[in-house]
C-alpha cells in the first residue's frame, strides 16, 4: 500500500513539473487569434516639411550699463546740498552735488586782485620805457635795458596771475559736481553735512546709462569661425541678438551684436561678445543674468520634422517612417540644428513623407499602424509625448 502511495506522489510531482515548464499561452479572442498579434499600433503622424529655419547660438549673459560713472569729488569741502534724488534720471551737465565753495571763491578773488595789481605795474613799466626811448641819447643805455627787462618781468607776472585765476576758477567749479553722462542715479553713499575729500576711496554715488544698455555673454570657442564669417560678410547687417526668459519662450528685448572680444579665455575655452539693446521699456537692469540667443543665419528651405519624432539609439538618431501600406519603417537620419520644437533633417527623409510623433514607444520595424485621433480637437502638439519616448537607447525597435 505504501508503495502505491509513493508512486502516486511521484506521478503528481512529475505532472506538476511538466505543466509548469510549458510556455504560457496568450488569451485568444473570439476568432481564435492571440491577443496583440497583428494588432495595429495607434500613432500620430506628422509630415516632413520644407521651411526656413533660423539658426541660433544660445548663451548666458550679464547685463551691464552702457556707460557707468562713479561720482567723486576733486576738491575737499563740506557737502552742502544734493541737487538730485536717488534713482533720478539725469542728463549730461546736470548738477548732482554742491560743496561749500567759499574758500575757493576767496582764492579766486585773491588771484584776481593780484592780477590787477600786476597789470597796473605793467602799465607803468610800459610808460617808463616809452619815455626813455623818446629821450634817446640823453638816457643811458643801461637804464633803457633795465626798463625793457622790467616790462618783460611784469608781463610774465600778469601771465602767472592769469594762470592762478584759471586754477582758482577750476577749483571753484569743482564744488558743483555735474553728471558727465545721461543716465540714472543710484544710492548715495554720503549724506549732507559730511566733509568730502578728494582722497576718499568711496564715491558719492554712481550714474549708469541704461538706454541703450549692453549685455556681455560667452559662447564656446568652436563658434568663433562661424560668427566671424557672418560678421565680415559684405553688406551684412549687424547680427540680431535676443534676450529671452528662462524657457527661451518669451523675447524680452531685441538688439544687435556690437563686438567680439579679441581673445579666447583659455581657462573656459569661451569667447566674450557684447550686444547692445535699446531697452526702451527698462526690462533689462545692470547686473541681471539673462539668456542670450544670437541669430547666426537662417537655413533656407530646410527639411524639418517635429523634434518629438526623433529617437536616439546606439547607432544614432532615427525616426519611424509611416509608409503608404500603414507599416512603420525604422529610418536612420542625420540631424541638423533644432529650434522651436522642430529638428532639421540633413539626410534620411524626403519632403512629404510622414513620420510618427506619438505612439513610437510601441513601434518596431515593420509594425502595423493606425492614425490615432484625439477625442477633442484631433490636434496634437509636437513635444507632448510621454517621458518614455525620450529615453535614448531604450526603444525596443532602435538600431542595434
Amino acid at each position: 500500500m505504501r508503495r502505491f502511495v509513493i508512486i502516486g506522489l511521484l506521478v503528481a510531482v512529475a505532472g506538476a513539473a511538466f505543466w509548469s515548464s510549458r510556455p504560457a499561452q496568450a488569451p485568444q479572442d473570439q476568432g481564435g487569434r492571440r491577443a496583440g498579434e497583428g494588432r495595429p499600433v495607434p500613432v500620430v503622424p506628422a509630415p516632413v516639411q520644407r521651411k526656413d529655419v533660423p539658426i541660433y547660438l544660445d548663451g548666458l549673459g550679464t547685463v551691464q550699463a552702457y556707460n557707468s560713472v562713479t561720482i567723486r569729488s576733486r576738491v575737499d569741502g563740506e557737502l552742502v546740498d544734493w541737487a538730485v534724488k536717488e534713482g533720478q534720471e539725469v542728463k549730461a551737465g546736470d548738477a548732482l552735488v554742491r560743496l561749500d565753495g567759499r574758500t575757493y571763491q576767496a582764492q579766486l578773488d585773491q588771484a584776481l586782485a593780484a592780477k590787477a595789481k600786476d597789470e597796473a605795474q605793467l602799465e607803468l613799466a610800459r610808460l617808463d620805457l616809452r619815455r626813455y626811448l623818446e629821450l634817446g641819447n640823453r638816457i643811458a643805455g643801461q637804464t633803457v635795458d633795465a626798463a625793457r627787462a622790467l616790462l618783460k618781468q611784469m608781463e610774465a607776472s600778469v601771465r602767472v596771475d592769469q594762470a592762478s585765476i584759471d586754477n582758482a576758477r577750476a577749483m571753484l567749479s569743482y564744488t558743483v559736481i555735474a553728471s558727465p553722462i545721461d543716465g540714472r542715479t543710484g544710492i548715495r553713499q554720503i549724506d549732507r553735512g559730511n566733509i568730502v575729500r578728494a582722497s576718499d576711496a568711496t564715491g558719492l554715488l554712481m550714474v549708469a546709462q541704461m538706454q541703450p544698455i549692453s549685455v556681455v555673454f560667452t559662447l564656446p570657442q568652436q563658434s568663433l569661425s562661424a560668427i566671424n564669417e557672418e560678421m565680415h560678410r559684405p553688406n551684412r547687417e549687424p547680427l540680431p541678438v535676443l534676450v529671452t526668459d528662462s524657457g527661451n519662450r518669451t523675447v524680452l528685448e531685441r538688439g544687435t551684436l556690437e563686438l567680439m572680444d579679441n581673445q579666447v579665455d583659455q581657462t573656459t575655452g569661451t569667447i566674450k561678445l557684447k550686444a547692445v539693446f535699446a531697452n526702451a521699456e527698462r526690462r533689462l537692469w545692470p547686473g541681471q543674468f539673462v539668456n542670450i540667443r544670437l541669430l547666426l543665419t537662417t537655413r533656407a528651405a530646410g527639411l524639418v520634422v517635429p523634434a518629438a519624432s526623433v529617437l536616439r539609439g546606439p547607432q544614432g538618431p532615427y525616426v519611424f517612417l509611416l509608409k503608404p501600406d500603414q507599416t512603420a519603417e525604422l529610418r536612420p537620419v542625420t540631424l541638423g540644428p533644432q529650434e522651436a520644437g522642430e529638428a532639421v533633417i540633413e539626410s534620411g527623409l524626403a519632403e512629404g513623407e510622414l513620420v510618427a510623433v506619438d505612439g513610437v514607444a510601441k513601434l518596431q520595424n515593420g509594425s502595423k499602424t493606425v492614425n490615432a485621433r484625439r477625442p477633442e480637437g484631433g490636434e496634437h502638439k509636437a513635444g507632448e509625448r510621454k517621458a518614455e519616448d525620450h529615453k535614448d537607447g531604450e526603444h525596443n525597435g532602435g538600431p542595434r
